[in-house]
């Protein structure tokens, strides 16, 4: 694999302001049924500003992403048709999709923006109605649920066909990695289970306390539900049955409703806003199809390297870590990845709790994908809205307790996308 080069930003850049709606499904919300990803993406546009101080006339330029915009929201140019919903028409946009990967894009794209001097302040952010799909030629309040059979051929469109097996399918896009960890730690079937049944649940246990995740029951009532004490027997039981050989119900990521967006603007203005800023310090990224076997792991390896090569940070310097976890071992294998957790020691850590939103190593403190919820193309968005909050020290009760200061964000997304910045919140 060729290694790329990632050069320094011609000016610092840093966040100012983040907006979110909560993920959900709007077809069982009564309070949001019928809304439109327009009035999602508004919503969270408008929140951003707000939490900066500023009004839709200060923002000169803004980007729009998502996994897929024809599908989901049966449109082609879909910035052109939000930027009604937070008074951005007539101003300059650009819409982008990178599969699961595309809120991290975002992110890249509005600072190398502000970076290269064109724009002062960028608005960025990514949508994804990912629970239904509109009904062609209707009004896009209008939406059938989605399945997974009418969802499969735009499954398959994000893959080069000619030579890669089709997406979804079970070992080759979910168990690869974990497998060959197993067998690298000579690790047993029982124990890889233990490892992702306490991920899930210390997931689940951030989620809990965090208002706009999608799953927030916690294990401890599910499994009394069941006529169970113990939290973990639930996990392990036919209640949370497997779906591949190594991954549970509880390790999918529930598909979601939602959005995110962030404001950035070059450092040296950040101080005229409301909120403390937060300075993207680099970005590392990479991108290697499927047919290549263990692509996710390489490419997470390749973005990790390029970062810590153009910020002159090493793996110690980074306190919390948030991963696209959408398949959820790659939350501990992405973190091994990238220096984090040390290499083939990290599962004694998950199992020991070091790893959750209240250990000395904490990984996603919002719930992670599977229990935060997965809204495609925005899920990158809402983990820099996260990682945003724990920088400010505003999280409230899953505020970590290492007094973060410098978060690392493992993006992925379509089987071959990698980004990963590094954000340091500023003095």
């Amino acid at each position: 694999m060729v290694h790329g080069r990632v050069g320094k930003y011609q000016r610092s850049v840093s966040i100012i302001g983040i907006g979110a709606v909560p993920f959900c499904d709007i077809g069982e919300d009564p309070e949001l049924q019928g809304l439109t990803e327009g009035e999602f993406f508004g919503t969270a546009a408008l929140a951003a500003m707000a939490d900066a101080g500023l009004e839709p006339r200060d923002v000169e330029f803004f980007y729009h992403g998502s996994a897929n915009p024809k599908f989901f929201n049966f449109a082609a140019t879909p910035n052109m048709q939000v930027a009604e919903w937070f008074g951005m028409r007539g101003k300059g946009s650009v819409h982008h999709s990178e599969a699961c990967c595309s809120g991290y894009i975002a992110l890249q794209e509005a600072v190398e923006d502000v970076a290269s001097g064109a724009h002062d302040i960028v608005l960025t952010g990514a949508a994804e109605m990912a629970c239904g799909y509109p009904v062609p030629f209707k009004p896009a309040h209008i939406r059938d649920v989605c399945t997974l059979e009418i969802m499969r051929p735009d499954l398959e469109a994000i893959m080069d066909r000619a030579y890669t097996r089709a997406m979804g399918a079970g070992h080759v896009g979910q168990d690869d990695w974990i497998d060959l960890y197993r067998r690298e730690n000579n690790l047993t079937d029982e124990q890889i289970d233990e490892i992702l049944n306490t991920m899930s649940y210390h997931g689940r246990r951030a989620a809990a306390l965090n208002p706009l995740a999608m799953l927030r029951t916690p294990f401890e009532e599910l499994a009394k539900q069941a006529g169970m004490d113990d939290p973990m027997e639930y996990l392990r039981s036919p209640y949370n049955p497997l779906t591949t050989q190594y991954l549970r119900v509880s390790g999918n990521a529930p598909g979601a409703d939602g959005a995110a967006c962030c404001i950035v603007c070059p450092t040296e203005m950040a101080h005229k806003f409301r909120q403390k800023p937060v300075e993207i310090l680099g970005i590392g990224s990479s991108c290697l199809e499927l047919m290549r076997p263990h692509n996710e792991m390489e490419i997470t390896r390749e973005a990790a390297r390029q970062v810590y090569e153009v910020t002159g940070l090493t793996p110690e310097d980074i306190d919390l870590l948030l991963v696209n976890d959408f398949v959820l071992p790659s939350q501990l294998l992405a973190a091994e990845e990238v220096g984090y957790l040390p290499k083939g020691e990290g599962w004694k850590m998950v199992l020991e709790g070091r790893t959750a939103f209240d250990g000395d190593k904490p990984i996603n403190p919002h719930g992670g994908r599977t229990s935060y919820g997965h809204a495609f193309g925005a899920s990158g968005m809402a983990d820099v809205y996260e990682a945003v909050l724990q920088l400010r020290g505003q999280a409230g009760p899953r505020q970590v307790k290492t007094k973060a200061k410098t978060a690392m964000l493992r993006g992925f997304g379509g089987g071959q996308n990698c980004c990963i910045p590094i954000l340091r919140a500023v003095d």
